[in-house]
């Protein structure tokens, strides 16, 4: 088809509506051909590819699950809460409030302001990190030769920018973030140990326990020891749910996570969103 002419670009462009790729997002989300729940309920449904990112703004209570399709996506996560992005994801009070720097089921998200961003309901990987953050402009640059958004190997932090200026946040506004399905372990000594992937299909499920706006950035991690930059394909699927409520197991499950979530409450009581 000739594009030389608008009217053939147009028509050319019009040509391409139903047209698939293998990383792509699904609008609307019901049109995923393997959800999770009934497909009306789907609100988000993408496949993001190796050394790509992508972004949404999901209400409280909906279930987000994240799935490593090939064994070697690395899915780096940021949350904000929607209205209020100062209230944002701190790794050290999620690590340190918790007594554990291992990520799993049962584990919360935690913010700076001592409440609930989110909680992990299911995990089938239990290859996570929350001690190295992502790889930047410069690592990149050093190991693969170029770190920029458009280039080969880019820079999770380069694409967290890219993500956080859609969401009217800047690189100031980017603090140190989670990483699904590429483990580490702390050795005795202090030393880091890369655990890499448990292999593809493995899987993990937040739950939003607020309004949140979700960053993710699918780029090896930065520990990889590999030299070339390898990173495969993201599933990202969410629905409607509920949060967690008081009874809930996870609401009690230790002293820390209960008060966790009911600074959470308390909150959200006042804003009348609870």
């Amino acid at each position: 088809m000739a594009t030389a002419t608008t009217y053939g670009a147009r028509d050319h462009a019009r040509a391409q509506e139903g047209a698939h790729a293998d990383a792509m997002p699904v609008v609307p989300a019901s049109a995923w051909p393997a959800p999770p729940c009934e497909a009306g309920h789907l609100v988000w449904a993408e496949t993001v590819a190796g050394g790509n990112y992508t972004h949404r703004v999901l209400a409280r209570g909906t279930e987000l699950r994240l799935t490593d399709l090939a064994g070697e996506a690395c899915a780096h996560l940021l949350l904000y809460a929607a209205d209020r992005p100062w209230e944002r994801l701190n790794v050290a009070d999620t690590v340190k409030v918790q007594w554990n720097a291992y990520l799993g089921e049962g584990q919360l998200l935690l913010s700076d302001q001592g409440r609930v961003l989110a909680s992990i309901t299911a995990d089938t990987s239990g290859r996570h990190d929350a001690l190295c953050g992502t790889s930047t402009l410069v690592r990149n640059t050093e190991r693969y030769g170029d770190g920029t958004p458009q280039s080969a190997s880019p820079a999770g932090r380069e694409l967290f920018k890219l993500a956080a200026a859609k969401n009217g946040l800047s690189a100031r506004d980017l603090p140190p973030s989670l990483s699904f399905f590429q483990g580490v372990e702390v050795r005795e000594d202090g030393a880091l140990d890369f655990t890499g992937s448990v292999g593809p299909g493995a899987g993990v499920t937040l739950r939003t326990e607020q309004d949140v706006t979700v960053l993710i950035a699918n780029v090896p991690h930065p520990a990889d020891p590999r030299e070339t930059y390898t990173s495969s394909p993201l599933e990202v699927l969410a629905w409607r749910a509920a949060p967690t409520q008081p009874g809930d197991p996870l609401w009690d499950a230790t002293p820390e996570g209960r008060r966790a979530f009911l600074n959470t409450a308390e909150f959200l009581a006042a804003r009348g969103l609870a």
